[in-house]
């Protein structure tokens, strides 16, 4: 075996890794865990590429490349991991509830102040329904 100056199990070449390692790059940089460079880094593959086109063929973000000349945020020309759009998106979902709280407690309050009913009672169809045709029945029924 010729010496091509790599560690041994640090230097391989593209064909010779499985497809349960790249599976398991993969996962960890989808994850947040890595960024596809640190992988490369940490497993000693070599190419600059080769974890991208991993994760291009076996991923399950879209990591396709994007026109440059398109104008995009920042934040949406990278892919963000899944556990961080997550975490994203419930912090989003309390903020949103907060806000949705304070509205509620401002029309309670115009209410009172004003002696108003800014929020409509509504009530459920399958009632609206039986009292309408109770009333139209009632209108029909001939009065002795």
């Amino acid at each position: 075996m010729e010496n091509t100056g790599c560690q041994e199990n640090k230097c391989r070449t593209y064909n010779s890794y499985s497809l349960a390692f790249k599976l398991q790059v993969i996962n960890e940089v989808e994850k947040g865990e890595l960024t596809y460079q640190q992988a490369q880094e940490r497993y000693g593959i070599r190419g600059k590429s080769a974890v991208l086109l991993w994760l291009r063929k076996h991923g399950r973000l879209d990591w396709s490349i994007s026109p440059k000349k398109e104008t995009k945020p920042a934040s949406d020309m990278k892919k963000k991991a899944p556990n961080k759009q997550i975490r994203e998106l419930e912090k989003r979902i309390k903020q949103l509830q907060q806000e949705k709280e304070i509205l509620h407690i401002a029309i309670d309050t115009a209410d009172e102040m004003f002696g108003t009913e800014i929020r409509k009672k509504y009530l459920p169809l399958s009632r609206q329904r039986a009292a309408e045709q109770k009333g139209a029945s009632e209108s029909e029924a001939p009065s002795e």
